[in-house]
């Protein structure tokens, strides 16, 4: 089992930027990663995947905005927030799971981490 350990939330004020890492305990490149998060009251929702390939996807909501990519020799995942929004405060998790063909926000990731927390003031 991978385990994985969010890093880098905090507070920021709007359009500020904030680099979350997402460190595995073992090699994930042939997994599909992805950073998910949570806001109060609403249902998770994924916000970025990249996969064996780098190749990356993202929720329409932070496309242009933020940036996943990951680091295969520290097994460490990124997600680069840039102009960040009051709308983007939620916990944020990071993920990962088997790639079978292409990966999506509805790809089976069967580990996740504790998230930390984004918080964006207007």
């Amino acid at each position: 089992q991978v385990q994985l350990a969010e890093s880098g939330g905090g507070s920021v004020q709007s359009g500020g930027s904030l680099r979350l890492s997402c460190a595995a305990s073992t090699a994930t490149y042939s997994d599909c990663m992805a950073w998910f998060r949570r806001a109060p009251g609403k249902e998770r929702e994924g916000v970025a995947t990249i996969d064996r390939d780098d190749r990356s996807s993202y929720a329409d909501s932070v496309k242009g905005r933020f940036t996943i990519s990951q680091d295969n020799a520290k097994n460490t995942l990124y997600l680069q927030m840039n102009n960040l929004e009051p709308e983007d405060t939620a916990m944020y998790y990071c993920a990962s799971g088997p790639m079978y063909g292409t990966c999506s926000f509805s790809s089976w990731y069967k580990n996740w981490g504790q998230g930390t927390q984004v918080t964006v003031s207007s």
